[in-house]
């Protein structure tokens, strides 16, 4: 069984997103996600500075078993993102939540009531074990 932190938002594309502060979010692949792909060997990321559009792909994981790509949760300007995993891929297997985030957005608006929209980890796991 998956872990599904219950502090987190999801979408059904198995990105997780965590709200840093009232403007910031972080997300990243969920620990479903990463089991499915297997052994994850490269990851392409979007550039600090780039808009990415809710929904729209932003980047790409690529494992031994396939090529999966990576969807923005919420629309918002990359201000961080995570260098480590590009060096070391795996951390996305070993770490989902924590070491393994993938980018910071800041977001128009509220942060809290954005992702509000998206599934609870209730609805994630329904989506998950069907």
């Amino acid at each position: 069984m998956s872990n599904i932190p219950e502090d987190l938002n999801y979408t059904a594309e198995h990105e997780w997103i965590r709200v840093v502060n009232e403007s910031t979010v972080r997300f990243g692949i969920t620990d479903y996600a990463q089991d499915a792909l297997g052994d994850i060997v490269f990851v392409s990321l979007p550039n600090v500075g780039d808009m990415l559009t809710a929904g729209a792909t932003c980047g790409e994981v690529e494992s031994t078993k396939s090529v999966s790509d990576i969807y923005a949760p919420v629309s918002g300007e990359v201000v961080a993102r995570n260098d480590a995993i590009e060096t070391s891929p795996d951390t996305l297997n070993s770490d989902p939540y924590n070491n393994g985030w993938i980018v910071e957005l800041k977001v128009s608006g509220d942060a809290k009531a954005l992702v509000a929209g998206l599934l609870d980890a209730a609805a994630y796991r329904d989506i998950t074990s069907s």
